[in-house]
């Protein structure tokens, strides 16, 4: 009768330790995807931008003309907030730029908010999407979906398009994926690769990973870099511009 009573506690101290590993995990895991050490002075209006925040987006406009609009798409599960340095420097190019918000901060339940919001509906405008990880996924299935809604794509830290081809696609297309991503690795993503058009850019960052294209933690599953997150936001947003056709 002891035994069976000491091998019932046992068993219920290990399912205890079960359950708190498990919320040990979920805990570390929502730190991590939450955004560091991005200052407030970014999220302010001056003299160049007016910076906007609300419950779907954040948005920086340009007070100057302009004449392209840039639309962000986060990664699955991350703080937005972690892409407002590159969204700014991005706006700071005379650029109207838009981060959206995701529902659960999951992309692929929100994909569709740019058309609810109205945001594609100046004709004379260029717009272009972008996306990060899943946020990159999901820019490639609103294109496949709207074709003629874009002028412009740019893929992030992402091996998609992988279950929908957008190979005929006409529209120029940036792919920018770092020699250390773990996540959404360079074997996979080339793999993949006939799911673009041929005159497809690529941009290979060397020694970059997943996580460090945008200012949170470190991702699980991802592999640690070979050089900093402000060299590869740099090389990242030159690859951008460029492809803008910025100078």
């Amino acid at each position: 009768m002891k035994n069976n009573k000491r091998k019932w506690s046992i068993r219920k101290k290990l399912r205890m330790l079960w359950v708190l590993a498990g919320i040990a995990f979920m805990l570390w895991q929502f730190y991590s995807m939450q955004a560091h050490n991005v200052e407030n002075s970014l999220m302010q209006s001056d003299d160049q931008l007016t910076f906007h925040n609300t419950s779907d987006f954040y948005s920086y406009t340009p007070t100057a003309y302009y004449n392209s609009t840039l639309i962000f798409f986060p990664g699955a599960l991350v703080q937005p907030k972690a892409y407002i340095p590159l969204c700014r420097n991005i706006a700071e190019n005379n650029v109207k730029v838009y981060l959206i918000k995701m529902p659960w901060r999951q992309a692929t339940m929100g994909y569709n908010k740019i058309k609810e919001l109205d945001i594609l509906k100046n004709s004379t405008m260029t717009y272009i999407l972008a996306g990060h990880s899943q946020g990159g996924k999901m820019a490639a299935q609103f294109v496949y979906e709207n074709p003629d809604a874009i002028d412009k794509l740019i893929l992030i830290g992402t091996t998609h398009p992988r279950d929908i081809s957008l190979a005929d696609q006409t529209l120029p297309i940036l792919k920018i994926y770092g020699t250390n991503d773990g996540v959404a690795d360079e074997a996979t993503m080339l793999k993949n690769k006939p799911m673009l058009p041929e005159k497809t850019e690529f941009k290979r960052i060397e020694g970059g990973n997943h996580s460090q294209f945008g200012y949170y933690g470190f991702q699980l599953g991802d592999d640690k870099a070979n050089i900093s997150r402000e060299l590869q936001q740099k090389e990242t947003l030159e690859s951008i511009l460029e492809f803008m056709d910025i100078d």
